[in-house]
């Protein structure tokens, strides 16, 4: 293998993965052709040895076949969270169909795609509540009937770690607010350490066994959304006493926080994504199957927010974005 192009490279996972695959060919092997359509703000992965950031937009067909030259393989990071169904449409399912269009024409057989916990394939399974979950469906559907493409994929639960936007923004939000009013607070998660996402995605790139499966990438404890918020609150110093809210009135919030300028905290289709419980199923191979022992929450992100007043003022900034 000479070069994988990654898409998505410069977010959260991708940068853990960059690290992880560099690490794991000490610096020399397969380099790692990462696009963005600002790398001036990826400096940090254009330090990295074998890794080359080039200024392209994804979502653009001529330009996504042009950066499959000379590359083997194909990792697909690309996501969003919120969104409307045109925008989850254009983002889960119209650009992998054109990535695997793109590989046909390159020449390019593998790809390694993350997709969800809660995407169910089942012939006889009912509709997904949200959007999200939908079109995250639709896109494997899309890959999989690829012809000549070697996929697999990567279902992970919620992904935590030390630039997550999820553990670390209520920890944020419970050293600025006396209560937490929380919508969905029962509902289920099996929270997952980014750098072991991002070493089931090396192991699966190179063990070709890997070729046709479906991966759950899930951490070894359940917790309830409830109890993520109080853990983070207690690590960090800021234990406030959460609030849970009913059907009706999470559906406000999330509306009103929806009116609120850039990335909302929450929305509607994402209340709807967690009538789902985001933990692994079991009728899949998970991460223990890869060779990864997964980490825990605890060991984590209670040292991490743990971190005193340098930490705490990080945690002031996140929550002002």
């Amino acid at each position: 293998m000479n070069k994988v192009l990654v898409l998505g490279g410069t977010g959260f996972v991708g940068r853990a993965f960059a690290a992880a695959w560099v690490a794991a060919h000490g610096g020399t092997g397969a380099g790692l052709r990462i696009p963005s359509r600002r790398p001036a703000r990826a400096k940090a992965l254009a330090m990295l040895p074998t890794v080359e950031l080039v200024e392209a937009d994804v979502h653009d067909p001529a330009q996504l076949l042009a950066l499959m030259a000379g590359c083997d393989a194909v990792v697909n990071l690309v996501a969003v969270l919120h969104g409307d169904a045109r925008r989850f449409e254009q983002v889960h399912v119209t650009l992998p169909q054109r990535i695997a269009g793109a590989c046909a024409a390159a020449g390019v057989t593998r790809l390694v795609h993350v997709s969800a916990l809660g995407v169910d394939d089942a012939a006889d399974a009912p509709p997904a509540p949200s959007l999200y979950l939908r079109s995250k469906t639709q896109g494997e559907q899309v890959l999989r009937a690829a012809p000549g493409l070697a996929l697999t994929l990567l279902r992970p639960s919620v992904i935590f770690g030390a630039e997550d936007r999820f553990i670390n923004l209520f920890a944020a939000l419970q050293a600025l607010a006396p209560v937490m009013p929380l919508a969905g607070a029962a509902a289920r998660f099996q929270p997952v350490w980014v750098d072991d996402v991002a070493h089931a995605i090396v192991a699966c790139l190179t063990d070709p066994r890997h070729i046709g499966r479906t991966f759950e990438c899930a951490g070894p404890q359940v917790l309830t959304l409830r109890e993520l918020v109080q853990l983070a609150g207690r690590w960090s110093g800021h234990p406030r006493p959460v609030l849970p809210l009913p059907e009706w009135a999470g559906r406000l919030q999330a509306a009103a926080l929806g009116l609120l300028p850039g990335e909302p905290l929450m929305s509607g289709d994402n209340l709807a994504s967690m009538r789902v419980p985001n933990v692994a199923g079991g009728r899949l191979p998970g991460l223990a199957e890869l060779g990864i022992r997964a980490a825990s929450l605890a060991d984590v992100m209670g040292p991490w927010l743990g971190g005193g007043g340098q930490r705490t003022n990080q945690l002031r900034m996140l929550a002002g974005r």
